[in-house]
């Protein structure tokens, strides 16, 4: 059962966007924060020199999933240093460490693992970890006290917005009777050729796809604008629900059924470049456009 709790945060050089200290009353770990641009102003902390578990935060280019690298080392500073020159993806490193030098090799390396069995069971992130260590033996009290330490650790994660070892939770859409036809209750998302066709079509989904929380229980339909040289929107979907996608305030909505084909309503005179993102629409007004001037 959740429980309430207090955080604490400190921000040593009075910038929270370089170095924080994360602290949690009645545990006896410490979380850090520290952009990888600090990283060369505070690699000589003495936090630094335990052992302790990490995780790597960034995103590959053109990826809409966060990318992760969870480690562990004997002494953080020397791991991260090397991360720091071989590895380009992360902005940020989250370290965890004992408060009472209380972790061992068996700990963090147990940490390690359950950490990366869960990113893989969550499927919220792309993980940049090209092995993958066993389950130690731990003794029964230690594997306690190692639980309650990676449960301390999950707790404070969604605070510093990642968001990869959490389940994500479906937004339902309502089947509500049909709206009146001044409501944007259709989302209309530009896709190239590739994507359409392997995911709006072969996956009966969508994403990733910024949506404003206002709107969220506003969506009933989603509709497709194929890219030149089609420059039309061709088929329309119902949602089922929603649910978020990655670290990035994005969305991925899933389809009732199979996508139908309409229209296909051309441009008319909109100008294509409108196209570039998402736009909003009502079902009626795209059911009854001749061309996607009426649309919007």
């Amino acid at each position: 059962m959740a429980k309430p709790f207090t955080i604490k945060l400190f921000m040593p050089s009075g910038n929270a966007n370089e170095l924080k200290l994360i602290e949690k009353m009645n545990w006896t770990g410490l979380g850090m924060e520290i952009s990888r641009t600090a990283w060369p102003t505070h690699r000589k902390r003495e936090e630094l020199q335990q052992a302790g578990i990490y995780i790597l935060v960034g995103y590959d280019d053109d990826e809409d999933l966060p990318c992760l690298y969870i480690g562990q080392a004997d002494g953080i500073k020397n791991r991260l240093e090397s991360h720091f020159k071989n590895k380009s993806f992360w902005d940020r490193a989250l370290i965890f460490v004992s408060s009472n030098q209380g972790l061992n090799r068996a700990h963090i390396t147990w940490l390690e693992w359950a950490l990366i069995q869960k990113a893989q069971a969550i499927g919220r992130c792309k993980l940049d970890n090209t092995s993958i260590p066993n389950e130690p033996r731990l003794t029964e009290s230690e594997r306690a006290d190692t639980q309650e330490f990676l449960h301390e650790i999950l707790s404070i994660l969604p605070l510093v917005e990642v968001t990869a070892f959490e389940k994500a939770q479906k937004i339902e859409q309502q089947n509500t009777p049909q709206q009146k036809s001044s409501n944007e209750n259709t989302i209309v998302v530009p896709a190239n050729k590739g994507g359409f066709e392997r995911v709006f079509l072969g996956e009966h989904c969508w994403y990733a796809v910024r949506i404003a929380g206002g709107r969220l229980e506003q969506i009933k339909y989603i509709a497709a604008y194929q890219t030149a040289p089609i420059s039309a929107i061709t088929h329309i979907a119902e949602v089922a629900s929603i649910e978020p996608y990655g670290d990035g305030k994005k969305y991925k909505l899933y389809f009732n059924a199979p996508a139908r084909p309409i229209g296909p309503l051309k441009l008319g005179n909109t100008h294509k470049n409108s196209m570039q993102g998402p736009r909003y629409t009502n079902n009626i007004v795209l059911n009854n456009a001749r061309d996607m001037g009426d649309v919007f």
